[in-house]
């Protein structure tokens, strides 16, 4: 037998044998089409024959025309405007949630829709399709170049049955009205009132509602009989807020003079300057015990943290030199969510448990109260993970001057947040 060190190495197969060059990728547009809602339908996104039809035949490139063509039929989203300051404040939305949503709407043929944020127009010509010849779509938006764009957007696809509309989406367009079916593509802080009264008798209304902090949740709601609005179906999602008399801006507060870190703030949360100097402070990291495995989701966690710390929850968007020079290590690529208390900061971390799948929830602590903080957080973690994991979740609007609400029974929690027009109750029912 030859020595290991000395044995002659096997024939390259790959260098005398002919191969034929792969196949270039298909840039074939109904074939990019169609592979998009394959994908959607097997996600579980696209649940309905009529949704699954319009994603196979709504030209998606046509409404995105200076991205490349396998761009447009990613399930990503695509930014198509900015500020000043370079911040995005338009965007095709992802696939997926743009199909969550269209499910959750159940559009039937012959609906009259009012669509708030006509962005590049994409939905819009969804929505038609659903709806049909003897429907009709208006989709507004406040920006005169966003209309226009869109207007040439629908132009160029065929599609004939949508008015777009140059307005405030959150004064609606009462001259259609009413309407069976009324969608917002942009976040919201409440639900309007003149989307309320424009909407038909036993119509829907689908909404990214901003419950606390950074958690917002696609909504389907109905009118019930006491003149309020109760979920029918409510998904994860992350809108561009809305803006005009509604406006619910953002604002990302570094907390490292590059900006490599930042903590997300809305102005229902309470935001002391002092912030800005957490980073600077030593961290302390808490185990909770609770673990997830690696394709469980984290928005109930999330949600119950949002409902039970004083100050809701936040995102906060880390970039990648912060995580290689070791100032954080955050829960995901993107960053984590936090908790912020004055000049305090906790947020989730995670780490791996053995060889088991399994991640294990921590908190990092910064601040000079920091310790405290993750403490408390920390013990919702673990109350959720005891009493509220298996538990489902309903919203309501109810009017300001109803009753309260009665005692929850037993295994139920129920929380109550003031709206400008109505209380925004948020159930947790045990199983």
């Amino acid at each position: 037998m030859s020595d290991p060190a000395t044995r002659p190495d096997p024939p390259n197969l790959d260098a005398v044998t002919p191969h034929p060059a792969p196949a270039a990728p298909s840039l074939d547009p109904a074939t990019l089409r169609r592979r998009l809602a394959d994908r959607l339908r097997s996600t579980g996104a696209a649940r309905t024959a009529p949704v699954d039809a319009a994603l196979g035949e709504v030209p998606r490139h046509l409404f995105l025309p200076n991205v490349p063509i396998e761009q447009a039929y990613s399930d990503q989203p695509v930014a198509t405007k900015h500020d000043a300051a370079g911040a995005a404040i338009s965007a095709a939305s992802e696939p997926t949630i743009v199909t969550t949503m269209l499910e959750q709407l159940g559009v039937e043929p012959g609906h009259r829709i009012l669509e708030i944020g006509a962005g590049t127009g994409y939905n819009a010509a969804l929505l038609a399709h659903l709806t049909g010849d003897h429907g009709h779509v208006t989709t507004m938006d406040v920006d005169e170049d966003i209309v226009t764009a869109a207007r040439a957007h629908l132009a160029a696809a065929g599609v004939g049955n949508v008015t777009v509309r140059l307005g405030d989406g959150a004064l609606g367009h009462p001259d259609a009205a009413p309407y069976d079916r009324i969608i917002a593509t942009v976040g919201a802080w409440d639900l309007p009132v003149t989307w309320r009264r424009q909407l038909a008798p036993g119509g829907r209304i689908v909404v990214p509602l901003r419950l606390r902090g950074s958690i917002a949740r696609s909504i389907a709601f109905e009118r019930d009989e006491d003149d309020g609005w109760v979920s029918r179906s409510s998904h994860l999602c992350t809108f561009m807020p809305l803006r005009g008399i509604a406006d619910d801006a953002r604002r990302n507060l570094p907390l490292t003079p590059d900006a490599t870190v930042a903590v997300e703030t809305h102005h229902d949360q309470q935001v002391d300057p002092a912030l800005a100097g957490a980073l600077d402070h030593p961290a302390s990291t808490i185990w909770t015990g609770v673990t997830f495995t690696g394709s469980e989701s984290f928005e109930w966690l999330d949600l119950w943290l949002a409902c039970m710390m004083d100050n809701a929850i936040s995102r906060m968007p880390v970039r990648l030199a912060a995580v290689d020079a070791g100032l954080v290590a955050p829960q995901f690529g993107w960053g984590s969510m936090a908790v912020i208390d004055a000049a305090d900061l906790a947020y989730l971390t995670l780490r791996p448990v053995h060889d088991s799948g399994r991640y294990e929830v921590g908190l990092v602590g910064h601040g000079p109260n920091a310790d405290q903080l993750a403490q408390t957080a920390s013990a919702q973690v673990q109350a959720w993970d005891r009493d509220h994991r298996a538990s489902t979740v309903d919203f309501q609007l109810r009017p300001t001057h109803s009753a309260p609400a009665e005692t929850p029974p037993s295994g139920t929690t129920r929380f109550t947040f003031a709206r400008p027009g109505a209380q925004l109750v948020i159930t947790w029912r045990q199983p």
